[in-house]
């Protein structure tokens, strides 16, 4: 555990009854990164990023938050600093995209629901940001997955936290919403905001990702810089697929080219 990491994570390992999910994850998180988790799918990234926002206990080992242990923290104190955009919400009542993204307000309001106008003027902001001013008065529930999915991110946005995590943020959007989510992202992160996010696309990842996480089977597999992560062997390895591996001309980041088997089956007909 780094003395001066804002999250340190050691040691942990979580399980469903008897499936063990993560297994003695070690992990240090310094204030500003910017960090992808990545990984074949049922690694158990959305489980680390649970016990991250306190919402699950590690079986094993400790999570220690800004010096504390995580399970110090009460419920609202710890969300006025970490905030989660989970993959799914259940909405259960017909709020308003307006009174929802308001509601991220409440960890600092001690006294009730109700909200005035700064409260109101931030929303604002943010929506005006993420380009959904437009829907304010609209029930959330008759809103498309993505306008949905850019909703809870502005209510995560507005709750002003240290440390956001992601699930999947832009899993639901087309490949113009994805950019300027991510770009909105990574303005924030310019302004301090530490972000862990967990990505499937690699090339999204890549760009917007200081670091990287490839966690497979619950341990992580390796740490570090895109470039030093997206290596071809490791993508092949781990995801069991053949991928060109190439460097963007502009960001000098490593982008991954999936290679059909199509390609790699010798045509013995042409012989």
């Amino acid at each position: 555990m780094k003395k001066d990491a804002l999250l340190s994570i050691t040691g942990v390992s979580f399980r469903y009854g008897a499936q063990t999910v993560l297994n003695n994850i070690n992990l240090d998180v310094e204030k500003g990164e910017v960090i992808g988790i990545i990984g074949p799918n049922g690694a158990g990234k959305s489980t680390l990023l649970r016990l991250i926002a306190g919402y699950l206990s590690p079986d094993e080992g400790s999570i220690v938050f800004s010096g504390s242990p995580l399970k110090d923290y009460d419920r609202r104190s710890l969300a006025r600093h970490i905030a989660t955009l989970p993959q799914s919400l259940d909405m259960p009542f017909p709020y308003t995209v307006e009174e929802f993204i308001v509601m991220g307000r409440y960890p600092y309001d001690r006294r009730s629901f109700s909200y005035g106008a700064e409260e109101k003027e931030m929303a604002s902001e943010i929506m005006k940001d993420m380009n959904i001013g437009h829907l304010a008065s609209r029930q959330i529930n008759t809103l498309s997955e993505g306008e949905r999915q850019k909703v809870y991110l502005a209510q995560c946005i507005v709750q002003d936290p240290e440390v956001l995590l992601l699930d999947e943020p832009v899993s639901h959007l087309d490949i113009k919403h994805q950019m300027r989510v991510l770009e909105i992202l990574e303005g924030l992160h310019g302004e301090g905001l530490t972000i862990l996010m967990i990505l499937h696309d690699l090339n999204l990842a890549s760009e917007f990702c200081s670091r990287m996480v490839l966690i497979v089977q619950g341990s992580i597999y390796t740490d570090g810089p895109p470039a030093a992560t997206l290596t071809y062997e490791n993508i092949e390895k781990v995801y069991d697929t053949v991928v060109i591996v190439r460097e963007n001309p502009l960001s000098k980041k490593p982008f991954v080219i999936p290679v059909s088997r199509k390609y790699l089956t010798r045509d013995d007909k042409s012989q």
